[in-house]
């Protein structure tokens, strides 16, 4: 029998699990789910392919999305299929999305952006049931299949917002308002309670859709797009995002105008050496960072990932490019470089292993450690006035041969602590008279006050 039935199914699995993890077994012709129970029917090509799944299933664990599933012969030769779905001019044009890491808000309109290019919507619905799903109503079930086939598998922004897509039971959906949950394309009428994208707080970068490939995802042109993954993610990698282990950290949520590749480097070599920074031009507010090694990028994620910084937050992934390359430079708003090279900058912090050993990695806190200054500098002078200002200061007894001092700032908050190290981190202060500037170093405390 060519027809296996799949118990113990994860509530969030979808079709293109069971294909990722099945496929090994011989070619699957038609799947066909059973969600609220949990289980799956999957139809072989050949009968000897059924055997070895159920035979395989039977000796060793065989996980679909991370969960064990267990396999038997199903009691059809065939699975009966909705509405004739082999023949291309019957099936559904409505297909259910489930976004996989959905790091940025999804909205109609970033849906409408992917998917109407290659076939005309007519409705979306998103909602939060199984996570983040959406239910895209297209105009023809032929527009529907190049959608599935072209979008299956993609992501909608660089490393995160994976989409996989079924086919939906309803075959018609009924949209009552038009806004970022639901959307009917055919009543303009119904546009009022519409909310804009770019007007919802903390969306991330305002629209960083990578561009849509002609005919194929894996046909890429832009030396950047290479971090559109295609689905599915090797199981075994990083925790973090499902990777494998890179020196390269992947950064979005950067303030477009106050952050810049030197700003990048002051917070982030706090965690680890900085070879590269490069800003993607095809993905706004975001850019990646060569690390010293896999260690650097692990540490980064575990201590940045989710933290704000100028009213945004970051998202830190492990990236799928294992080096950065100078491709595409431009300039950022503010004037400076979308690259630059830190290989041999004396600012990086673990460059051999008695520096290395002095740095106590800390996740982000309210106060800071400064140290490196010349005795003749008040701690009122540290600070510029474009930084937010200190609440409390302590600074430490120094030795009378000592040519720096050092203490510690407390800010009102942890954010304002990481927005001052972000901007004054290796800031150069001059002294009348002195030959070298000497340069500020910044860190985050062990305490979290004074």
């Amino acid at each position: 029998v060519p027809v296996v039935h799949v118990r113990g199914l994860c509530e969030a699995v979808v079709e293109a699990d069971l294909i990722d993890a099945l496929e090994r077994f011989g070619p699957i012709c038609y799947v066909m789910m059973m969600p609220f129970k949990r289980q799956a029917l999957v139809e072989f090509s050949a009968g000897e392919s059924a055997d070895l799944c159920v035979s395989c299933g039977a000796k060793e664990p065989v996980y679909i999305a991370g969960q064990q599933a267990y396999f038997n012969y199903s009691t059809s030769k065939r699975i009966t299929r909705p509405t004739n779905a082999d023949n291309p001019n019957s099936g559904n044009k409505v297909l259910l999305l489930s976004i996989q890491n959905p790091l940025y808000p999804i909205t109609t309109d970033v849906l409408y952006t992917v998917c109407n290019p290659i076939g005309s919507v007519l409705r979306i619905v998103i909602f939060k049931r199984n996570g983040i799903q959406a239910m895209v109503e297209f105009e023809s079930i032929q527009c529907a299949q190049k959608a599935k086939a072209a979008l299956n598998g993609a992501d909608i922004y660089a490393g995160c917002c994976t989409l996989k897509i079924e086919y939906a039971r309803p075959t018609r959906l009924n949209v009552i308002k038009n806004d970022n949950e639901s959307w009917d394309y055919t009543k303009p009428e119904l546009q009022k309670s519409f909310v804009n994208f770019d007007c919802v707080p903390h969306s991330g970068p305002p629209c960083p859709l990578l561009p849509l490939p002609n005919n194929s995802r894996y046909k890429l042109t832009s030396v950047d797009v290479p971090d559109m993954v295609s689905y599915p993610l090797p199981q075994s990698s990083s925790s973090y995002s499902g990777h494998a282990p890179s020196s390269v950290a992947m950064v979005s949520g950067l303030h477009p105008s106050k952050m810049n590749c030197t700003r990048i480097f002051n917070l982030f070599c706090l965690y680890g050496n900085i070879e590269k920074v490069k800003f993607m031009k095809s993905v706004p507010g975001t850019a990646l960072v060569e690390m010293g090694d896999e260690y650097a990028v692990d540490r980064a994620i575990t201590h940045l990932n989710s933290i704000k910084v100028f009213g945004k937050r970051l998202n830190v992934c492990v990236s799928k490019q294992h080096a950065v390359i100078p491709s595409q430079v431009f300039e950022l708003e503010d004037g400076s470089s979308s690259y630059k090279d830190f290989a041999m900058t004396r600012n990086n912090r673990f460059s051999s292993a008695g520096q290395a050993s002095k740095n106590i990695i800390q996740p982000p806190s309210a106060v800071l450690h400064y140290y490196n200054v010349p005795p003749c500098i008040s701690q009122d002078h540290l600070l510029r006035h474009d930084v937010p200002g200190f609440v409390k200061f302590k600074m430490f007894d120094a030795k009378p041969s000592s040519k720096t001092i050092s203490g510690l700032l407390e800010f009102d908050s942890k954010t304002e602590a990481v927005e001052v190290l972000t901007v004054l981190n290796h800031y150069q202060i001059r002294i009348p008279n002195g030959s070298n500037p000497y340069t500020l170093k910044l860190c985050f405390s062990t305490s979290s006050h004074l």
